[in-house]
């Protein structure tokens, strides 16, 4: 079982950058796919970005490709989630998940979820 923690959120104007990250605990990240999802107040949470165990296939949803790059570390047992020109829709909670099951894209194929955190940004 792997436990995982995210940090790297905060505040930022509209067009900055942040950059998450996702430390694991327990057994290595490198037997997950990890993946990025978030929840905005009052909305479901969703995919965000996702990287196969080498780090040779990356996913990611259609409002983020070209803004948002994700990799991983595995030596470090840390997964990234870099965020650039971000938007004010952007803000919301993020969580990083070990993919247990077949879809990428599916939030109930993951479990270890971390406990989150904000990003918030500001027009």
């Amino acid at each position: 079982q792997a436990q995982l923690v995210e940090s790297g959120g905060g505040l930022v104007q509209a067009g900055g950058s942040l950059r998450l990250s996702c430390a694991g605990s327990g057994r290595t990240l490198s037997t997950y796919t990890i993946g990025w999802f978030r929840q905005a107040p009052g909305k479901e949470r969703e995919f965000v970005a996702a990287i196969s165990t080498s780090g040779g296939s990356t996913y990611y949803t259609d409002s983020v490709k070209g803004r948002f790059t994700i990799s991983r570390d595995n030596a470090r047992n840390t997964v990234s989630l870099q965020m650039n020109s971000l938007k004010p829709e952007d803000t919301a909670v993020y969580y990083c998940a070990a993919k247990i099951s077949l879809s990428v894209y599916t939030k109930s194929s993951y479990a270890y979820w971390g406990q989150g955190t904000q990003v918030t940004v500001s027009s």
